[in-house]
């Protein structure tokens, strides 16, 4: 079996990469998601707001691969401002909880100068294990 990419279905065509590539083994790489929608599109323009729906990116790539939040191994982080991050820690924390739950994973978080699409103010990539459903009951 060789590597599939994942691209959940209603999104606007990933241009030039892929939003996730699920490996043989299966280890799935999201790619780094921004706070826009399915059409590319950002409808949150704080923080806060871009970054629940980033999170529910990486959700919906790990969900279509066959995944949960709690799959979800690894985070990395990449934002605009340290300044904004930290005046949000408490609201960082609540959305965190309300989009993945109480899985933590290993995480980092870098502070970068820019971003490629101008209106984001975070991006984050992840990694998950996704394990294969077990077949039970096949006939031989």
């Amino acid at each position: 079996m060789s590597n599939q990419i994942i691209h959940p279905a209603g999104w606007a065509p990933a241009k030039g990469y892929a939003n996730g590539v699920l490996s043989s083994d299966g280890v799935l790489y999201v790619g780094g998601q921004i706070g826009w929608t399915a059409e590319q599109k950002f409808e949150a323009h704080d923080f806060i707001g871009q970054m629940e729906q980033t999170l529910r990116n990486i959700l919906a790539v790990v969900e279509t691969a066959g995944g949960t939040a709690a799959d979800i191994t690894r985070l990395t982080w990449f934002v605009k401002s340290k300044k904004t991050y930290l005046a949000h820690q408490a609201e960082v924390g609540q959305t965190y909880r309300k989009v993945l739950g109480r899985n933590f994973p290993a995480m980092s978080m870098l502070v970068v100068a820019d971003l490629i699409e101008d209106e984001a103010l975070l991006e984050i990539e992840a990694t998950a294990h996704i394990t294969p459903p077990t077949t039970t009951g096949a006939q031989q």
